[in-house]
């Protein structure tokens, strides 16, 4: 949510941003209900104290103002209710340096990193390398629970394992996250990440104050009506809340979370695209973070989180291109959205699997999450989410890129520790 003095002070600015987001509120119109809020407000508290300064005596004249009082409460509810409405459907403005842009052909690729592997064969698609070495079954699962889900089954599975003990192990280590930091800013805080398995249901009041939940993208989640309780999409719609109604000490700054967790989409927007394989699937599992930082070092922030996602990417040796994305492709709370997509051969193009995203403090007003400076200072905190892993879109990166000849996958030599072996071959015993 965007500050309301805000709004009033910079109008133009209000109107220019929420363009460029290709979103249409009448911000005119939200200002003059909030004049008539203030000017109701003002008109009923002067009653108040006037009806607090009288005298027993004067019961009459104290009943006329009550009943006054009170004939001016339903308009004024019907006003805050109005420019509620209207403040909540307001997008977060883009920062300065977001390419302006209608959707995803206006996204500019900042840099690509790594060399696309030189094959002497025709790559394959992963789902038919997959399907070949018993590690995807989309079949079965159609059969047990519909299109767009999968069964990770023999090496794969322990792939997806080795991945999340991969990215714990980066963003709980001092000296990995060390180094990240000092390549974004010499000296720039280097707290390692507190982990968390995140719950995988929200309440409805809570996903609208992580604005994860409008008459937009509701059609994308899944609703438990007998519990009044969403499934969330990503972990970090249930890490954000973590500190609703509170005051955090500027000490404890940066705050940092690495959650993972099974998430849930019903992709109703994704008809006809991608419906074979597991890139796009109504269950997948994620490793995501989440930090809530002073208003200052909120770029920083998600400069470091992109860091950190190119760390993990190049230790997976997966070429890659850093994305930024236009004001009109971005999410409604984003001010300020990157995006990392991975090459996959079979399809000789780069495909999404990360995204870090800056609210600044769109979420936290929403949240009332905020800061106490030094100085006793009280004031909302700015928060960060990003990718660290998706899991799915790894695996069929990995499998693209790290496909042989004989129809064999081999392990990133980072994984191998956890895996426990080097190739994935099938056969009675694939493990190589």
């Amino acid at each position: 949510m965007l500050d309301i003095k805000f709004i009033r002070d910079n109008p133009d600015k209000v109107k220019e941003g929420i363009a460029k987001k290709q979103v249409k509120i009448d911000i005119d119109r939200l200002l003059a209900l909030d004049e008539a809020r203030r000017g109701s407000l003002q008109k009923i508290e002067s009653l108040r104290a006037e009806q607090n300064k009288l005298g027993k005596e004067d019961i009459v004249k104290a009943q006329g103002i009550k009943a006054e009082i009170k004939s001016l409460e339903p308009a004024l509810a019907n006003t805050e209710k109005e420019l509620n409405s209207l403040m909540r459907q307001l997008p977060n403005l883009p920062l300065d340096d977001v390419p302006v842009g209608k959707d995803e052909r206006d996204n500019v690729v900042l840099r690509e990193v790594g060399s696309k592997p030189k094959f002497d064969f025709q790559p394959k698609d992963y789902m038919e390398i997959a399907e070949r070495l018993g590690l995807i079954d989309t079949e079965t699962a159609a059969k047990v629970s519909g299109t767009r889900f999968g069964y990770l089954k023999r090496e794969a599975v322990l792939l997806e394992f080795a991945l999340i003990n991969h990215a714990f192990n980066v963003l709980t280590s001092e000296s990995s996250i060390k180094k990240i930091a000092d390549s974004i800013k010499k000296g720039y805080p280097a707290k390692t990440f507190i982990p968390v398995m995140p719950p995988v249901m929200i309440k409805p009041e809570v996903f609208v104050k992580m604005a994860r939940l409008s008459e937009r993208d509701k059609d994308e989640r899944y609703y438990l009506p007998q519990d009044d309780l969403y499934l969330v999409g990503s972990s970090e719609h249930t890490l954000g809340p973590m500190h609703m109604d509170e005051i955090i000490e500027e000490k404890n700054f940066p705050l940092r979370y690495v959650g993972f967790s099974t998430c849930f989409r019903r992709e109703a927007g994704a008809y006809g695209k991608d419906t074979r394989g597991i890139l796009r699937v109504h269950q997948f599992d994620k490793v995501e973070m989440e930090s809530f930082v002073a208003p200052e070092n909120s770029v920083l922030e998600q400069n470091f989180f992109v860091a950190i996602q190119e760390y993990l990417m190049r230790s997976l040796a997966i070429p890659y291109q850093v994305v930024m994305i236009c004001a009109g492709d971005m999410g409604a709370p984003d001010a300020r959205q990157v995006d990392i997509e991975a090459w996959m051969p079979s399809q000789d193009k780069y495909r999404e699997t990360h995204t870090a995203d800056l609210m600044t403090d769109y979420q936290s007003r929403r949240l009332n999450t905020r800061m106490k400076r030094k100085d006793n200072k009280i004031e909302f905190v700015h928060m960060n989410d990003a990718t660290v892993l998706a899991i799915g879109r790894t695996l069929i990166a990995i499998i693209e890129n790290y496909q042989q000849k004989d129809g064999s996958v081999a392990v990133p030599k980072v994984l191998q520790k956890y895996t426990g072996f080097k190739r994935i071959s099938g056969g009675p015993t694939s493990r190589n």
